[in-house]
């Protein structure tokens, strides 16, 4: 899959050059959950900054700007810094997704629930919380049958020949890519001013995984399922609170070879300012037929891609997501301790070559 536009490759080269040379800016985060045990391990592993858990959709109790600036004291308390909040807009199937009216269309309750989104913005604002982020998906995560990895792990696994589109239609029914389009920058007219008004970057997720173009998913023409449509997304506003949160697996899965190709991609929005957040994960495979591994066990050079985000003065966080299993590794702990491990490690090494 070509990258036209883009800078040249690099070379791959460990010798840093004057723009690998930046100051080290990103440092480790931490998304899913904040509780008391999670925020004590964090801290111990020196990782201090975090996305919270899951807030849900009640407008008034847990987006209240005093349940917020709790939540941010709450994670304060451990010497984290709280630096992001989901959204009620994950990354599930439309049949079960949080704000369905928004995708779907369905109005005056599309508007409605737009508007929840926009206080929720600007309560994030008063509250102190720089960023949230969010999904616009119909079909959510698709994965087909696990696979075994490295040491017997269970891996997430998609193969699109042997996926079962069932049933051949989602809920949404038939979206074209224009019908999608439309969609998407309906929400984002409404929400980009809300978002630079109250100073409250929001961090868009690509479309995992990627799809053919022309086929798409269960009838879903999946346009934030290529770079070519993360160029299109971003470019819809260029004020400097509207991004992406850039899940470096998942743009993996849109690459022929990502091993080759993600380093540019990293480049070409990150020197647009347009990275808010990286999800940290690794390969194997690519377009249409790949696992998810440990970071240091795919086909992304992990140290290279962590030199690309230096090279563009990346200053957010970088956090592990999507684990293999471990049998007996109970809510994925001691993977996820492995990858805390290890993008430390790479962070640290990097400080080094400054």
């Amino acid at each position: 899959m070509g990258l036209a536009g883009t800078v040249q490759a690099a070379t791959g080269a460990t010798t840093a050059t004057p723009a690998a040379r930046r100051p080290i800016l990103m440092k480790a985060g931490h998304q899913h959950d904040h509780s008391e045990m999670t925020l004590r391990a964090l801290a111990a592993f020196g990782v201090n900054n975090i996305c919270s858990g899951n807030l849900g959709r009640d407008v008034e109790k847990a987006w209240s700007v005093e349940a917020l600036g709790r939540l941010r004291k709450h994670v304060e308390s451990f010497g984290l810094k709280l630096d992001c909040v989901p959204l009620p807009m994950a990354s599930s199937p439309i049949a079960r997704a949080e704000m369905p009216e928004i995708l779907l269309a369905k109005d005056p309750e599309r508007d409605r629930a737009i508007e929840d989104i926009c206080t929720m913005i600007r309560r994030a604002g008063q509250a102190g919380i720089p960023m949230v982020k969010y999904n616009l998906t119909f079909i959510g995560v698709v994965r087909t049958e696990r696979t075994t990895g490295r040491g017997g792990v269970s891996l997430s696994t998609f193969d699109y020949a042997s996926g079962k589109q069932e049933p051949p239609l989602t809920e949404a029914g038939r979206i074209t890519e224009q019908i999608y389009w439309d969609r998407i920058e309906y929400f984002l007219k409404r929400v980009v001013p809300v978002a630079e008004e109250s100073k409250v970057k929001i961090a868009l997720h690509p479309q995992d995984p990627g799809m053919p173009k022309g086929q798409g998913w269960r009838g879903v023409e999946t346009v934030l399922g290529s770079v070519d449509g993360l160029k299109r997304f971003v470019e819809t506003s260029a004020s400097p609170f509207h991004g992406l949160n850039f899940c470096q697996g998942t743009v993996s899965e849109m690459l022929a070879k990502p091993g080759e190709e993600i380093y540019d991609v990293i480049r070409y929005f990150g020197s647009r300012g347009k990275i808010f957040n990286v999800h940290f994960r690794n390969i194997r495979g690519g377009f249409l037929k790949f696992q998810e591994v440990l970071p240091d066990d795919g086909d992304v050079d992990m140290p290279r891609a962590l030199r690309a985000y230096r090279e563009i003065g990346y200053d957010g966080m970088i956090m592990p997501d999507h684990v293999p299993q471990i049998v007996g590794d109970v809510g994925g702990q001691k993977a996820f301790a492995f990858c805390f491990g290890y993008i430390q490690a790479l962070l640290q090494q990097l400080r080094a070559e400054v």
